[in-house]
Protein backbone atom coordinates (compact mmCIF):
# COMPACT_ATOMS: atom_id res chain seq x y z
CA UNK A 1 0.00 0.00 0.00
CA UNK A 2 1.69 3.21 -1.18
CA UNK A 3 -0.74 5.98 -0.21
CA UNK A 4 -3.40 5.88 2.47
CA UNK A 5 -5.64 8.93 3.00
CA UNK A 6 -7.75 9.60 6.08
CA UNK A 7 -9.94 12.70 5.77
CA UNK A 8 -10.85 14.46 9.01
CA UNK A 9 -14.46 15.60 9.25
CA UNK A 10 -13.79 18.32 11.80
CA UNK A 11 -10.88 20.02 9.97
CA UNK A 12 -9.65 20.76 6.45
CA UNK A 13 -6.83 18.29 6.97
CA UNK A 14 -6.13 14.86 5.51
CA UNK A 15 -3.82 12.45 7.31
CA UNK A 16 -1.68 10.82 4.61
CA UNK A 17 0.48 7.75 5.14
CA UNK A 18 3.11 7.10 2.48
CA UNK A 19 4.85 3.75 2.29
CA UNK A 20 7.78 2.84 0.04
CA UNK A 21 7.76 -0.96 -0.25
CA UNK A 22 10.84 -3.08 0.33
CA UNK A 23 10.86 -4.12 -3.35
CA UNK A 24 11.28 -0.50 -4.38
CA UNK A 25 13.56 0.53 -1.50
CA UNK A 26 15.85 -2.46 -2.17
CA UNK A 27 18.99 -2.04 -0.04
CA UNK A 28 18.39 1.60 0.99
CA UNK A 29 19.59 2.50 4.47
CA UNK A 30 17.78 5.87 4.56
CA UNK A 31 14.80 7.31 2.67
CA UNK A 32 13.70 10.94 2.72
CA UNK A 33 10.32 12.20 1.53
CA UNK A 34 10.87 15.37 -0.50
CA UNK A 35 8.15 17.56 -1.97
CA UNK A 36 6.00 20.68 -2.07
CA UNK A 37 4.89 20.18 1.55
CA UNK A 38 8.45 20.61 2.90
CA UNK A 39 9.90 23.05 0.35
CA UNK A 40 11.80 20.22 -1.37
CA UNK A 41 14.13 20.07 1.64
CA UNK A 42 16.04 16.78 1.33
CA UNK A 43 16.51 16.54 5.12
CA UNK A 44 13.09 17.69 6.40
CA UNK A 45 11.03 14.48 6.26
CA UNK A 46 12.90 11.24 7.05
CA UNK A 47 10.94 8.02 6.63
CA UNK A 48 10.96 5.30 9.26
CA UNK A 49 12.39 1.94 8.21
CA UNK A 50 10.07 -0.91 9.19
CA UNK A 51 11.08 -4.45 10.15
CA UNK A 52 9.81 -5.76 6.81
CA UNK A 53 12.27 -3.49 4.93
CA UNK A 54 9.74 -0.91 3.74
CA UNK A 55 9.80 2.78 4.73
CA UNK A 56 6.85 4.78 6.06
CA UNK A 57 5.91 8.32 7.11
CA UNK A 58 2.78 10.29 7.98
CA UNK A 59 1.79 13.80 6.89
CA UNK A 60 -1.08 16.16 7.61
CA UNK A 61 -2.00 17.91 4.35
CA UNK A 62 -4.60 20.58 3.61
CA UNK A 63 -7.65 19.46 1.63
CA UNK A 64 -8.24 20.87 -1.85
CA UNK A 65 -4.58 20.80 -2.92
CA UNK A 66 -2.21 18.73 -5.04
CA UNK A 67 1.28 17.99 -3.73
CA UNK A 68 4.24 16.91 -5.85
CA UNK A 69 6.83 14.67 -4.21
CA UNK A 70 9.51 12.00 -4.66
CA UNK A 71 11.46 9.62 -2.47
CA UNK A 72 15.24 10.16 -2.09
CA UNK A 73 17.08 6.96 -1.22
CA UNK A 74 20.52 7.14 0.42
CA UNK A 75 20.93 10.74 -0.79
CA UNK A 76 21.57 9.64 -4.38
CA UNK A 77 18.64 7.79 -5.98
CA UNK A 78 15.17 9.17 -6.70
CA UNK A 79 12.05 7.01 -6.80
CA UNK A 80 8.41 7.81 -7.54
CA UNK A 81 5.34 6.56 -5.74
CA UNK A 82 3.92 3.69 -7.81
CA UNK A 83 0.37 4.42 -6.57
CA UNK A 84 0.45 8.21 -7.08
CA UNK A 85 -2.75 9.95 -8.12
CA UNK A 86 -0.89 11.28 -11.17
CA UNK A 87 2.59 12.24 -12.43
CA UNK A 88 3.89 15.55 -13.78
CA UNK A 89 7.17 16.52 -15.40
CA UNK A 90 9.62 17.97 -12.92
CA UNK A 91 11.16 20.20 -15.60
CA UNK A 92 14.75 19.28 -14.77
CA UNK A 93 16.00 15.92 -15.92
CA UNK A 94 13.02 14.73 -17.92
CA UNK A 95 11.82 12.77 -14.90
CA UNK A 96 8.35 12.94 -13.42
CA UNK A 97 7.23 13.83 -9.92
CA UNK A 98 4.57 11.86 -8.09
CA UNK A 99 1.42 13.79 -7.17
CA UNK A 100 -1.03 13.15 -4.33
CA UNK A 101 -4.41 14.88 -4.63
CA UNK A 102 -6.11 15.77 -1.36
Amino acid sequence: MGIKKQYLKSRDICKVTLTLPKEQAKTAKKVMLVGDFNGWDVEATPMQKLKNGSFKTNLSLTKGNEYQFRYLLDSNRWENELEADKYVSNGYSGDNNSVVII
